[in-house]
């Protein structure tokens, strides 16, 4: 039998393009479920800002037109195979050859070609795709015009969908004036009925949470979290009515790229049998960033968007009890100009005690991790997040709001038991955020031995992605139980129950033995003459009752024997 076939619907993968967290999905999941059997294709646009590298490595596939709404749009499939894994690549230049991702003004019509190309191209693909995995809003409409525009197609009956949300925040709401122009579903009124999300709009994940067979997040407390107002952003109710198909998948880290024993990226590479490595490496990092070099001030940093939705308002309103204390805080991201502004004014203020780098910088993020001694991220929401696993990977214990993902990955430290791979607080307040950090610092400065224990904890969890693909094989077996290999494997047990029962009445010779011990006892029951041996020869009378009663199984030959012979092998 062929493995079941995936074809993965990403608007992003590393190493080819990323702007998120979603890249980074796209770039590890399929490595991993690759190694769990399972024939796994990506699919994503061909942008103008991939590597040239890649793009010369590039074979051309195959080219077709694509309708979309009034519109017949060239489409281009060219191929790639990075790390075992096969990637498509959309080529449509009008649409992908900018610099970016997102971002522009005519976003609706370029993510709705998308979505409509690569469900057009199965059907020229030479693969068999059982799964339609969709990612996030950029995707979102594929299990739309599947089902719309494709069913009843061959190659297309028996393919089921599965609609991953990473972030609920965006949702792809456009006007309702694309549902004709661009969709052209505004004639099917249970599409444009399950597209709309008010009189004027249409919402492009709304149509993949009601089309999808199977939704997932990505994190079990996120799938709780969503069913909710406050978390579900006006999506709550669809996914309390379809909580049945609803599921939570923790996603996982590249674990080759996040190995403080092997990363080419930080100065000093270090164990935790062996942190000597970790120490170097906060020297340096302070060094690096005109932070005081002090191995007694706990390093504290923050790396990722500087939004709300990390929590940097609760930053915002505490940084300068924080600093006030005899700490150092390192942060690294760029986002909202308020905060870049805010941490830019303190840095100035508490020169080498508080360091801002308001840029983005892959190797002076593995620094950061390697060097620190905490990761503070308390967001007001957080789908899954990645940081603090990072973070955990390398020693550096993590300062978490207790929300989705954080809540999932993050043990908070236990004082009775000495539990824990960090610190956790449970409401979004920014004294209860201090609050937790001073707790942590004191346990920094007064208790050498067992935060080192709990750096122990955190560096032995395992977030690679073995787990999260086990996870979605059981889900795409849910969809396709035919392809589940391991269901079938107990079906050759009944080969060999069988052969016992033919071999049953070669057995029978053992009732034979049977009869010759019986045969000692009949020779002294004819001896009568020794009357004080009579009761010796009752006693093989009591004890062979049982023995008498298979006496009369010679009887019935041919039915009752084979029937007694069984009974008298269980018996034994």
């Amino acid at each position: 039998m062929r493995k079941l076939g995936v074809l993965f619907a990403a608007f992003e993968a590393v190493p080819f393009m990323k702007t998120g967290g979603l890249g980074d999905v796209a770039g590890s999941l399929p490595q991993a479920l690759v190694k769990e059997n399972c024939d796994i294709r990506v699919i994503m646009p061909k942008f103008g800002g991939i590597p040239q590298q890649y793009k010369d490595q590039m074979t051309h596939v195959t080219e077709f037109y694509v309708p979309l709404g009034w519109r017949s749009q060239y489409c281009g499939i060219e191929q790639l195979t990075h790390k075992g894994v096969i990637y498509y690549f959309v080529d449509n230049e009008y649409y992908f050859n900018r610099g970016g991702a997102y971002g522009y003004f005519d976003d609706g019509e370029r993510i709705a070609f998308f979505s409509k190309a690569l469900v057009e191209a199965i059907q020229y693909l030479d693969f068999d795709v059982d799964i339609l995995h969709a990612n996030d809003w950029h995707t979102a409409l594929s299990p739309v015009f599947l089902r719309e525009f494709y069913r009843g197609m061959e190659k297309y009956d028996r393919i089921k969908t599965i609609f991953t949300v990473h972030n609920l925040k965006f949702q792809g709401q456009m006007s309702d004036y694309v549902l004709g122009d661009v969709l052209g579903l505004a004639g099917i009124p249970a599409a444009a009925d399950q597209l709309r999300c008010d009189r004027s709009s249409v919402n492009f994940m709304k149509g993949a949470l009601c089309y999808s067979d199977i939704l997932t997040t990505v994190s079990n407390t996120y799938t709780e979290e969503v069913q909710r107002p406050f978390f579900g952003e006006h999506m709550d109710d669809i996914f309390r009515r379809r909580q049945n198909v609803l599921y939570g998948v923790m996603n996982g880290i590249d674990t080759d790229d996040y190995d403080p024993e092997k990363d080419p990226k930080i100065p000093h590479n270090f164990t935790a049998a062996d942190k000597s490595g970790k120490a170097l490496c906060k020297e340096e990092l302070q060094k690096e960033l005109g932070l005081e070099v002090n191995a007694g001030l706990p390093l504290v940093i923050m790396i990722g968007r500087l939004t709300e939705q990390k929590g940097m308002d609760l930053v915002d309103r505490v940084i300068e009890d924080m600093l006030n204390k005899p700490i150092e805080l390192a942060v690294l991201g760029t986002g909202d100009r308020k905060y870049e502004d805010m941490l830019r004014y303190y840095a100035w203020k508490y020169p080498g005690r508080m360091a801002a780098c308001i840029t983005f910088d892959e190797p002076l993020s593995h620094r950061m991790y390697a060097g620190a001694d905490m990761l503070l991220m308390p967001s007001l929401f957080e789908p899954c997040g990645l940081s603090q696993m990072i973070a955990m990977r390398y020693g550096t214990l993590p300062v978490v709001r207790e929300t989705g993902g954080l809540k999932d990955s993050v043990h908070p430290y236990n004082q009775y038991t000495g539990e824990g791979t960090g610190f956790s607080f449970a409401n979004y307040n920014a004294h209860e955020m201090l609050y937790t950090v001073n707790n942590a610092v004191d346990l920094f400065w007064h208790n050498k031995d067992q935060w080192n224990a709990l750096m122990d904890h955190a560096m032995a969890e395992d977030f690679s992605w073995a787990k999260a693909a086990k996870e979605y094989m059981n889900l795409y077996y849910k969809l396709h139980p035919e392809f589940n290999q391991p269901e079938p494997e107990p079906a050759p047990e009944p080969v060999p129950v069988e052969e016992p029962k033919a071999e049953e009445p070669a057995p029978e010779p053992a009732p034979a033995p049977e009869p010759k011990a019986e045969e000692p006892a009949p020779e002294p029951a004819p001896a009568p003459e020794p009357k004080a041996e009579e009761p010796k020869a009752e006693k093989p009378k009591r004890t062979r009752k049982p023995a008498a009663k298979k006496a009369p199984e010679e009887a019935p030959k041919t039915e009752e024997k084979p029937k007694r012979t069984r009974k008298t092998k269980k018996e034994e």
